[in-house]
């Protein structure tokens, strides 16, 4: 070795840990389903699914509400980004939504139940507030209950919906249906 010549440096960033989404892991799919109120029934889905080697789960949906009681139809795509909170325990899901919404939530897991709780974000909508409950009811299904408040009034229910897993057989039915 010419003793200009210095020996080579690797540098080497720590990586942090995988984070442990196993309370919430149940849910990676795709799921489909129907709000539970049979006069004006609308349709969900969504799919979620680990990403970025494991670090964040993404969850993508589609909601379409006909007019319900409490509000104009609704048509509305929206996708979340899962990451853990390392500070304060629990997730964090970001949410960005075909309305030009981005709203920050709180996800955390009590039992069966999966809360979400509204906690700012970027552009949320101005006063309107809106969290869900998700509740595992089986390994094929849960039932989702998402409540509003409007600017300065108490939360109530704006849907109820019941989803299930879709198999992979679902999957090639609707593969096979042309679009609208």
């Amino acid at each position: 070795m010419d003793s200009k010549e210095k020996p080579s440096t690797v540098y080497q960033i720590p990586l942090p840990d995988r984070p442990d989404f196993s309370t919430v892991d149940w849910l990676v799919g795709d799921w489909s389903g129907k709000t539970t109120d049979e006069k004006t029934q609308g349709e969900l889905h969504l799919s979620v699914s680990y990403q970025l080697d494991k670090h964040v789960i993404l969850f993508r949906g589609e909601t379409t509400l006909p007019s319900p009681k409490t509000s104009a139809p609704m048509t509305e795509s929206w996708l979340g980004v899962l990451t853990p909170d390392r500070q304060a325990g629990g997730f964090l899901l970001r949410m960005f939504s075909s309305t030009g919404f981005i709203t920050r939530y709180r996800l955390t897991v009590d039992g069966s139940e999966t809360h979400i709780n509204p906690e700012g974000g970027d552009q949320p909508p101005p006063g309107w507030l809106f969290r869900t409950v998700i509740k595992k009811t089986n390994p094929q299904e849960f039932v989702e209950t998402v409540q509003v408040a409007p600017p300065n009034k108490s939360f109530f229910d704006y849907y109820t919906a019941k989803l299930n897993r879709l198999t992979t057989e679902d999957k090639a039915k609707a593969a096979q249906i042309p679009p609208h």
